[in-house]
């Protein structure tokens, strides 16, 4: 479960926490100007140890988050096999693994695909114009999804995959990065325009319950640990290794 939908949960359970003047809007608590949220300063967010709200169009950003890791998960392993290196195929497996269940199975279709493209089309505009785009992508990106699984499983990544498979990583990392930005920029702010705060919510809450049925727990917390156990597995967890270095002296 989401932090969104935790302490949306927490408000409407705690006894004489509707406190006179606070009004529930939106995907999150909005208080009357003259009254701060409980535990809160005013301009300032939840303190700590306390639930922080977690709206729909953020969750999908989130979400995002994770692929993004495995993308790149798979950057960095395909300069690992164009410089010879042996690289383990069970992680490599799992990371597509997670990309399917989680990216393409839950965050495409049941949210994305279901949900979002649909509004989005009823309500018109400029985005009209990218959703065939996105669509064609994530049928390109379960294709190539397919085949990672597929010389993954084979129990070890021979010399005559290596090359297929790096432009493979590359290719996905190329499309996914530029799609997902543009979800995020251009997409998800479009969507949440298009909803009343009333619509939102209740999207919010839509969304929790797919993420539950889905999934049976907190899909999101599970996927990020799923993801750092890959990236340890393989070497990439630690971040400072990724660190720029310094540029050239001018």
């Amino acid at each position: 479960m989401t932090a969104f939908a935790k302490s949306r949960r927490l408000l409407l359970a705690t006894p004489g926490l509707l406190l006179p003047g606070l009004l529930l809007s939106g995907a999150g608590r909005v208080f009357a100007a003259d009254t701060p949220a409980p535990g809160q300063d005013q301009g300032r967010g939840a303190g700590p140890g306390q639930d922080k709200e977690v709206g729909a169009a953020e969750d999908l950003m989130r979400e995002h988050g994770v692929l993004r890791r495995i993308l790149l998960v798979y950057r960095e392993t395909a300069a690992r096999l164009r410089g010879g290196a042996t690289v383990d195929p069970a992680p490599i497996r799992q990371a597509a693994e997670l990309f399917r269940s989680f990216g393409e199975d839950y965050h495409e279709k049941k949210l994305e695909e279901a949900y979002i493209f649909p509004q989005l089309r009823q309500a018109g505009g400029p985005t009209n114009g990218l959703l065939e785009v996105l669509i064609a992508q994530h049928d390109r990106g379960r294709e190539i999804t397919g085949y990672i699984l597929a010389v993954a499983g084979k129990g070890a990544i021979g010399s005559g995959d290596a090359e297929p498979l790096a432009r493979a990583f590359e290719t996905m990392d190329l499309m996914y990065e530029n799609h997902t930005a543009r979800e995020d920029t251009i997409v998800f702010p479009a969507w949440k325009d298009a909803l009343s705060a009333k619509q939102l919510d209740e999207m919010g809450d839509k969304f929790e319950d797919i993420e539950r049925q889905t999934f049976g727990h907190d899909g999101f917390d599970d996927a990020v640990d799923q993801v750092e156990a890959i990236e340890q597995g393989l070497g990439f967890v630690n971040l400072a290794q990724f660190t720029a270095p310094p540029p050239p002296k001018t």
